[in-house]
């Protein structure tokens, strides 16, 4: 989960990159951010909508899913690539990686500074150009394998 502070310094930004593109800084943004930044998991649009909705009730989904990929494309939160069910989002916009769990589909943050220093691949002859890369590795979290263990006893 984010500090207090850095919940503070990425709201400051937020407001400043808004700022800079003569965006408004709207009330709906600011409490859709802060939804996904007091969380320490990486929610999809709909746990933000009902996270939101208690302080905000005339907020429509809509809005949500716009505000969250505006959020997305102006660098304050980062999406989750996930195969399943919804879209995450992740309030952490450093380097970081994900271990995905395949039973669940939950997200656990991972750090690992081999993964840090990967060589990506050229890519241009295919038209691509990469700008970040995260690594996802799949398995079984403990609380899967565990009641996995438990049905088979």
């Amino acid at each position: 989960m984010l500090t207090d502070a850095a919940r503070s310094d990425r709201m400051e930004l937020f407001e400043r990159l808004c700022h800079e593109r003569g965006e408004r800084c709207t009330v709906q943004r600011r409490r859709i951010l802060e939804g996904v930044l007091s969380r320490d998991d990486h929610p999809t649009a709909d746990q933000v909508f009902e996270a939101v909705r208690k302080r905000l009730p005339d907020l429509a989904m809509p809005t949500v899913y716009r505000t969250l990929e505006y959020l997305v494309r102006v660098g304050v939160i980062t999406k989750a690539c996930h195969t399943g069910r919804a879209t995450r989002y992740d309030p952490r916009i450093d380097l970081h990686h994900h271990l995905v769990c395949l039973q669940c589909s939950r997200l656990i943050d991972f750090e690992d500074a081999g993964l840090d220093r990967l060589t990506i691949p050229e890519t241009a002859h295919v038209g691509f150009e990469v700008t970040d890369f995260r690594v996802q590795l799949r398995g079984s979290c403990r609380t899967c394998r565990e009641d996995e263990r438990k049905e088979t006893s």
